[in-house]
């Protein structure tokens, strides 16, 4: 059965950093997409960051490249996204998930993943 579960949320200052962690149980690292989405209040759930288990590197929106970065632990079954320079834009739930589909190279949507985690609440202030 698989089980996502994040944790690292909080409030913190603009500027300030985060670190996420998603404990993912059940799963075949080698045949999932694990990405990292977001929704902001009164926006739709959008995409953040992910890695394909067909390889080819990490990928984020536009908006955090260079200030996220996403990585996994396979030994601790951990998918992590440290966040740096947050802005209050930043503000949303943050949501682990997996598609499990074995698409090779299968751009990530939030309505083809397979599994989603409760999700974790980062705040930035102002």
């Amino acid at each position: 059965q698989v089980q996502l579960e994040e944790s690292g949320g909080g409030l913190v200052q603009a500027g300030g950093s985060l670190r996420l962690s998603c404990v993912a149980s059940g799963i075949d690292w080698n045949y999932v997409n694990m990405g990292w989405f977001r929704q902001a209040p009164g926006k739709d759930r959008e995409f953040v960051a992910g890695l394909k288990w067909s390889g080819g590197g990490a990928v984020y929106i536009d908006s955090v490249q260079g200030r996220f970065t996403i990585s996994r632990d396979i030994a601790r079954n951990t998918l992590d996204l440290q966040m740096n320079a947050l802005i209050p834009e930043d503000t949303a739930v943050y949501y682990c998930a997996g598609d499990f589909t074995r698409i090779r190279d299968r751009p990530f949507n939030p309505r083809d993943m397979d599994y989603w985690g409760r999700g974790t609440l980062v705040t930035v202030s102002s």
